[in-house]
């Protein structure tokens, strides 16, 4: 049953409003404040929310609403008392789906909630669809590397699932906030796999080398991270809606700087780093560390550990690696996980 969230300050109003609603699961609220409050924690489906109430009125709700996790999307019809175009112009430049003028007439009011409702489900549906055609031209780009290197066999995406539980280890203990954000962390888990697209312009013989590389040969696998940048910055050029693409172009430049400076390609070095790649950075690291490679057997979980402990403050930045290790029970279930999962495939959803 879907759910609506009636917001009126016109308590008369309120009830009459809701007994048509029979067909829905309603929630009501005399006040825009609480209002704000409960639909954060209902989630309903349709906010009905009057524009002229005392307290804080429907654009202050509806500007608050936008900004909360989960509800930019909710679509909310004004009840307004009259039909005043420039107010309904205001309202629509806000984010109103609709308006209802009050008295509300009930086959109007049905009529557009079924409407509303209707498209919502639909624009969910073709978002998600969207968001899974996206991440399977991930995982292609991912199976592309994997038959260049047999180091990678899963690495970059174990990578992304490494990086998100980092990023809201962070985030949970308010780290780097503002910027680090709920969407910051589902924005980079998204964007972290692509971190090693670039090795797709180096040669598999470099990549597959097991003696330790020459000068010149580390340099060219070097040159990975501007080549996977050159990438995804066309990628994103060409679809500037989907914002992780720009994202993932600062990863797979960045992911290989270093907290003391003495990285590549460009030296950054503290929080000239972007934050995304710093966390990506451990990431990448414990997963290369508890993996197979040709060069070296996977380590056990607490040698990765102290790996992260010794290059804190010099290849990592601190806190991220503070927080790694205060939660490396959490990294080391994950770890196990990931292990157990018999198709790589699965590590993208």
């Amino acid at each position: 049953m879907k759910s609506i969230l009636v917001v009126d300050d016109d308590e008369a109003a309120l009830k009459r409003v809701c007994t048509w609603l029979s067909l829905y699961k309603t929630y009501t609220t005399l006040s825009g404040r609480c209002g704000i409050e409960m639909a954060r924690l209902l989630r309903p489906d349709l906010i009905l929310l009057k524009v002229n109430m005392a307290e804080m009125d429907g654009f202050e709700v509806l500007a608050r609403l936008r900004q909360q996790r989960g509800l930019a999307e909710t679509p909310v019809i004004f009840l307004t008392a009259g039909e005043d175009p420039l107010l309904q112009l205001r309202g629509l430049k806000a984010g109103a789906a609709d308006f209802v003028q009050n008295p509300v007439n009930r086959d109007i009011l049905y009529h557009r909630i079924r409407l509303h409702l209707q498209f919502a489900a639909y624009k969910r549906s073709l978002d998600q669809s969207i968001e899974e055609m996206e991440d399977n031209i991930g995982y292609s780009f991912a199976e592309l590397i994997e038959c260049k290197d047999y180091n990678f066999s899963g690495h970059v995406l174990r990578t992304g699932k490494y990086a998100e539980l980092l990023g809201l280890s962070l985030y949970d203990r308010g780290i780097f906030a503002p910027e680090l954000t709920q969407d910051f962390v589902d924005t980079m888990a998204r964007a972290a796999p692509f971190h090693d697209i670039g090795k797709i312009g180096i040669s598999e013989k470099i990549l597959r080398k097991r003696e330790p590389l020459r000068e010149d040969e580390f340099k060219t696998v070097q040159g990975h991270t501007l080549i996977g940048a050159a990438i995804l910055r066309g990628i994103y050029e060409r679809l500037p809606s989907r914002s992780y693409f720009k994202m993932a172009e600062l990863i797979a430049r960045f992911h290989h700087e270093r907290y003391d400076g003495t990285g590549y390609p460009a030296g950054l070095s503290g929080e000239d780093i972007p934050l995304c790649c710093r966390i990506t950075a451990v990431a990448n690291v414990y997963d290369a560390c508890v993996s197979d490679r040709v060069y070296h057997p996977a380590m056990e979980h607490s040698a990765a550990c102290e790996e992260i402990r010794r290059g804190s403050g010099s290849e990592f930045d601190p806190l991220v690696a503070e927080v790694f290790l205060e939660n490396n029970g959490g990294f080391a279930r994950l770890k196990n996980q990931l292990q157990d999962m018999g198709s790589r495939k699965e590590l993208f959803r």
